[in-house]
């Protein structure tokens, strides 16, 4: 359980994240997140990471039920978290390829949305259930995965697209049956770690360079929001009917991971 490195292969470094039941990280996850994909970036022998999920979902997003026990002590800290992951991911020295399965929520897709490509397994959902979970978000990282008017309309409405879709939309490089995915996923991370090593960290700074839209500040831009909801009392007000019988129901039709009570941005 936790955050656990590997390296499969010469020049590729597996980091696996596996908080059961959903994947929905406490705030020490995030961060250890974080730490991982840098020391990876920085490995001089590593030319790629694979960025991967143990269990039946990809990741669900922040740990709701931390932030309803310890109020906004635990919201800051996920809040910080989150940056601190997404920001890894997108300024990891080496291309990362998130491996997805399953559900992929809220956190997931600032995971996603900042990675170099995306393998996905056929039952893959993407979505940002923010608006039902009383926070607001990572719409800089959707945007990354779909057209404009797509992103928006995922976003008011919670729904979720699958890999297929994305794939349709040029954001998922393979979509694949689920027992072929890491096997799909280390094959791209080969074909990148064959290059040149030093010429690969050049490509992956140039490329973050000429990026049109500053994913680190567009995305604290939105966490502004999200603490402003809280200190409202608005986010309190959505998140206290969170886990009832209705909304648990709704949750389950939008997410493609029923009944995950932990799960949020």
């Amino acid at each position: 359980m936790g955050v656990s490195t590997s390296s499969p292969e010469k020049g590729i470094r597996l980091v696996t994240v596996d908080f059961p039941p959903v994947n929905a990280l406490p705030v020490d996850g995030w961060f250890a997140l974080a730490d991982a994909l840098h020391a990876a970036g920085r490995d001089p022998q590593v030319r790629c990471v694979v960025l991967a999920a143990a269990g039946r979902g990809f990741n669900a997003g922040v740990d709701i039920k931390e932030i309803q026990a310890r109020g906004q002590s635990a919201l800051l800290g996920a809040n910080r978290g989150c940056s601190a992951a997404f920001s890894a991911v997108y300024d990891c020295e080496v291309p990362v390829v998130a491996a997805v399965q399953g559900h992929c929520l809220g956190g997931g897709i600032g995971l996603v949305g900042n990675a170099d490509a995306i393998v996905a397994s056929e039952d893959a959902t993407f979505g940002l259930p923010e608006l039902d979970r009383g926070a607001l978000g990572a719409a800089t990282h959707l945007a990354r995965l779909v057209p404009g008017h797509l992103m928006r309309a995922l976003y008011f409405t919670s729904r979720t697209v699958t890999a297929a879709e994305l794939r349709a939309h040029g954001s998922v490089w393979r979509v694949v049956p689920g027992e072929q995915l890491r096997a799909a996923a280390l094959e791209l991370a080969r074909d990148i770690a064959a290059k040149d090593g030093e010429l690969l960290r050049l490509a992956k700074a140039a490329i973050n360079g000429v990026d049109p839209v500053d994913v680190r500040r567009s995305y604290r831009f939105e966490q502004g929001f999200t603490f402003e909801a809280s200190v409202s009392g608005v986010a309190d007000r959505v998140r206290g009917a969170f886990g009832d019988r209705s909304g648990a129901s709704a949750e389950g039709d939008r997410s493609g991971a029923p009944a995950q009570k932990e799960a949020g941005r």
